[in-house]
């Protein structure tokens, strides 16, 4: 249950920051709304994940660095942003870095 919650935290954040690029410095009133709500219901999902004996350090990294792959990938996909050979291997760095504390937290 406590992974389950943090995907619906990572997957909220992501939808808001998202939306925070559209919100157009929160001139869009609509995007704002989204933006507010989707960190809103990260923060009670990540908060109730670590409620769950959840390791905080664990579930922050993944929080933050499936997150941050998400957007850049967001970003170039649908955001008009660019992706470059640097981007892609700071994604990479950031994906073993979480994998990497997953499993010194298993031993």
């Amino acid at each position: 249950m406590p992974w389950l919650l943090l995907g619906g935290a990572i997957a909220s954040e992501v939808l808001a920051t998202s939306a925070l690029k559209l919100s157009d410095g929160f001139a869009n009133k609509w995007w704002t709304v989204v933006v507010v709500i989707g960190y809103l219901a990260s923060f009670v999902m990540m908060a109730r994940a670590l409620k769950l004996q959840m390791e905080v350090g664990v579930a922050y990294a993944v929080w933050a660095g499936a997150g941050t792959a998400a957007i850049a990938v967001i970003g170039t996909l649908f955001l008009g942003e660019t992706m470059n050979l640097a981007k892609v291997a700071g994604i990479l760095l950031i994906i073993g870095g979480v994998v990497l504390l997953n499993l010194a937290g298993t031993h």
